[in-house]
């Protein structure tokens, strides 16, 4: 019986965060756009951080973002209840927390088919509750206080150019498309002049560097019915999605936030896939935080240092 009810919590796991995802794009809502101004008045640009200072990855920092949109938090720092007691705080009553993932698995017995029996390791998905420092009270003052920004927008983008320089990328300009073509292995971008500003093109070239992880000598994602399958297209143009944001938030460069003229189509063809396979939106954020671990490795180390979530 216990065994069949933790079965159940999870299936609900992945099916309650898949539904309220396909909630925020049917209204035409991408769930994982994080406000940035929001982010820009607490001084920073980033991703989720933990009690720590260290960033969520992957699920956890789409299921983050849409609550601090959800709820108007400014602040990126997230923790749970009992890190905010040993921190000689307390959550405030009648605040109610945030989900968030981590993965685990347990092993399972089973017939080989030969009389005997092979033991197999099960992945499955355990959650757990967090609170954003802005439902705390009584925590240290540097949990509330503003952050220095990193960088100037300027330095930003100087940074960002030297980050996709150093991953060895072929990066062409010109035409009218942004692209990757994996028969010739190439990041195709349209001039820097077309963009409405340069984080709009940081923000393009992560989605389409994104893409160029995907060969098999890199991360090794099946891109070989991309232009065959729809469904196999919308679940790779998903994980690009998410690897920009992630990557965008990790370079503290403001996201794309214009529509894409593709925008209707795809979240139309997001919704097909997400609505059919509750376990898709986890398996884009697990591909993406890949994509985008990937890229960061290709930095010479002394330069860029990054802490893992």
């Amino acid at each position: 019986m216990k065994k069949k009810q933790d079965e159940a919590g999870r299936v609900d796991i992945y099916a309650r965060i898949t539904d309220r995802i396909v909630a925020d794009l049917e209204k035409g809502v991408k769930p994982w756009m994080q406000p940035w101004s929001a982010a820009n008045a607490s001084g920073r640009i980033t991703r989720p951080l933990r009690h720590n200072g260290e960033p969520y990855s992957g699920m956890n920092v789409l299921l983050l973002w849409s609550e601090a949109i959800a709820r108007g938090f400014s602040s990126p720092i997230w923790m749970t209840f009992k890190q905010a007691v040993e921190l000689g705080a307390h959550v405030r009553k009648g605040e109610s927390g945030a989900t968030v993932v981590f993965a685990s698995r347990f092993k399972k017995t089973e017939g080989d088919g030969d009389g005997g029996e092979v033991e197999r390791d099960i992945p499955f998905m355990r959650a757990y509750t967090v609170f954003n420092v802005e439902q705390i009270d009584g925590l240290p003052e540097r949990y509330h206080a503003l952050a220095e920004p990193v960088l100037d927008p300027v330095a930003r983008i100087a940074h960002a150019d030297r980050f996709f320089a150093q991953t060895g990328a072929v990066i062409r300009h010109g035409g009218t498309k942004a692209f990757f073509a994996p028969d010739t292995d190439t990041i195709q971008m349209p001039p820097f002049e077309a963009f409405q500003d340069a984080a709009s093109f940081v923000a393009v070239l992560s989605h389409e560097a994104t893409h160029w992880t995907a060969p098999a000598h890199r991360v090794g994602r099946d891109l070989s019915r991309y232009h065959k399958d729809r469904s196999e297209r919308a679940r790779e143009e998903l994980v690009a999605e998410l690897g920009s944001c992630f990557l965008c938030a990790d370079l503290g460069i403001v996201p794309e936030l214009e529509p894409r003229e593709d925008h209707a189509s795809y979240l139309d063809s997001w919704l097909k896939v997400l609505s059919g396979d509750r376990k898709a939106i986890f398996q884009a954020a697990a591909h993406a935080q890949r994509a985008v671990a990937f890229l960061h490795g290709l930095q010479p180390a002394v330069v860029e240092e990054r802490e893992a979530a």
